[in-house]
């Protein structure tokens, strides 16, 4: 096993390694840019180096500084997280020049599965079923007849997309050229690339991802599958593992073809075969990410397998320690993104300094979280804060565990999303599982209305001790509790408790 392991990366998913790494006898590094010199991960981890100013391209995309501080500290890896460098085979490459293992795939098969068209034209050779559209990049005139051919709605996209950059829905032929103008200009942008593709839009599909594994001589097992059809666009919101629409049948058919795409990769370690599903349940390629998941807790939680800690035994040489039998799901898991944005506002960003926190915790709770109370989030990098995930025997169950937690979390001085969730747990199309792509969008434009964290604890004491003052009179229980009017106790929400520690009384 390797004895040093640096992170190249940030946040909670830094973190999340550094536990990793602590729990197997690997001494950890983390790296740093200037705004991150009390970042959580720095704090954690065995050792941490500066390796330059805020923005990313002079630091944490800063290859040449980042592979300097592995051979000056001795690290024997380098994890790459997810975003940043996690799916550069450029970087990839350089790690392995440098004598350093790069915990992820070969470059070669990041290459071919890091680029869509190329990962379509491999995956059609392979006969997993795709989406109809082209396995190439396209000129306008020729996504003009593509479209023509395939039919209207089509999505166009940028090869080297991800996040939802580079990609727009086209419901006429007028819309075509403007569309693929600007998903071209976008994706040069975010990716030095303007290769745009074409496909097919499906209407109202299921988004189903399959958790895959692969060593390095030559096997390969997939972990069941995760619902993330709740998205904003095109990226994700809220995961859950297992999908309710999925039986086994339809899971070992999904599995097999999730298995067979990233043997035909020469694919190893981590990575996730992303499929849209159809009002007829039938699946349709749409990706490979070729990295740990942002989601990959609740795929842990119901396998009982740490991911992680499979990495970096994979990336050390060693062979999966189990068989695809030898794999089973328990229960439900739901994950929740907790960012530092504004619903109200169209989901901008919110940086600042955090004020008050409390976390959730109690049984079946796990928060993956990279802040803590007095760090100031920065604007520089992606607003997600942390990771709420709940496990329970089913989902029922699952989403109540996910609301009494949302209930517990409280984070004061920005503005961030907690209110949103606690409107998508609480509909009734996501409580009977009846979600798609275009859930969350219904939602936003059915109801809009307060969707975010309160900015300041003065408007939450405020709130509190209104809300709490309605019930008073009533008050009966030692830890502060009422009952209702129908005689039930109601609990003591996060942003009660944030107001009483701010010396506000209850009446």
């Amino acid at each position: 096993m390797f004895k040093k392991v640096l992170i190249a990366n940030r946040g909670e998913i830094a973190v999340r390694v550094i536990r990793a790494c602590r729990e197997m006898g690997i001494a950890s590094v983390a790296i740093f840019s200037d705004v991150d010199r009390g970042a959580l991960h720095v704090t954690q981890a065995d050792e941490a180096y500066l390796v330059g100013p805020a923005p990313a391209r002079e630091s944490y995309l800063n290859v040449a500084k980042i592979l300097a501080v592995a051979r000056c500290c001795g690290a024997e890896a380098i994890h790459p997280g997810y975003g940043f460098l996690s799916e550069n085979a450029k970087f990839a490459r350089a790690c392995a020049e440098a004598g350093i293992k790069f915990v992820g795939p070969a470059p070669s098969a990041m290459e071919l599965m890091g680029s869509k068209t190329r990962a379509r034209t491999a995956m059609q050779a392979a006969g997993v079923p795709m989406v109809p559209g082209s396995a190439r990049g396209l000129s306008v005139a020729e996504a003009e007849e593509m479209a023509a051919k395939v039919g209207f709605p089509v999505m166009i996209k940028a090869a080297a997309g991800g996040g939802g950059k580079g990609m727009r829905l086209v419901k006429t032929p007028a819309e075509l050229k403007s569309s693929f103008e600007t998903a071209q200009s976008e994706a040069l942008r975010s990716f030095n690339d303007g290769e745009i593709y074409l496909e097919k839009f499906i209407e109202n599909p299921r988004h189903i991802e399959i958790q895959v594994l692969g060593d390095e001589h030559g096997n390969v097992v997939y972990l069941g599958e995760r619902e993330c059809s709740v998205q904003r666009r095109h990226q994700k919101v809220i995961e859950e593992a297992p999908s309710a629409i999925m039986d086994e049948d339809m899971r070992q058919r999904m599995g097999a073809v999730a298995v067979q795409a990233a043997r035909s990769a020469g694919y190893t370690n981590a990575g996730t075969i992303e499929f849209l599903v159809d009002a007829q349940r039938n699946f349709y390629f749409l990706e490979m990410n070729t990295r740990l998941q942002v989601e990959h807790p609740v795929t842990e939680l119901v396998t009982g397998l740490d991911l992680v800690h499979l990495q970096l035994r994979i990336a050390c040489g060693e062979k999966l320690p189990f068989r695809q039998e030898d794999v089973g799901l328990r229960g439900h898991a739901i994950e929740c993104r907790i960012y530092a944005e504004d619903p109200e506002n169209n989901f901008f960003p919110s940086p600042g300094k955090i004020t008050k926190l409390l976390r959730p915790s109690g049984p079946g709770v796990r928060e993956d979280s990279g802040v803590y109370e007095g760090w100031t989030v920065p604007l520089d990098y992606d607003p997600m804060l942390s990771k709420l995930i709940v496990y329970a025997a089913n989902r029922t169950m699952a989403i109540a565990r996910m609301r009494r937690a949302l209930d517990e979390y409280f984070v004061g001085g920005i503005k961030t999303n907690l209110l949103l969730f606690r409107r998508i747990l609480e509909h009734p199309d996501f409580v009977a599982a009846r979600i798609d792509t275009g859930f969350l969008d219904r939602l936003l434009a059915a109801k809009p209305g307060p969707a975010s964290g309160t900015n300041s604890l003065a408007e939450v004491a405020a709130v509190s001790a209104a809300l709490f003052a309605a019930v008073a009179p009533q008050k009966n229980g030692r830890n502060g509790g009422s009952k209702t009017e129908d005689g039930k106790r109601s609990g003591v929400s996060a942003w009660k408790r944030a107001a009483r520690s701010e010396g506000v009384r209850d009446k």
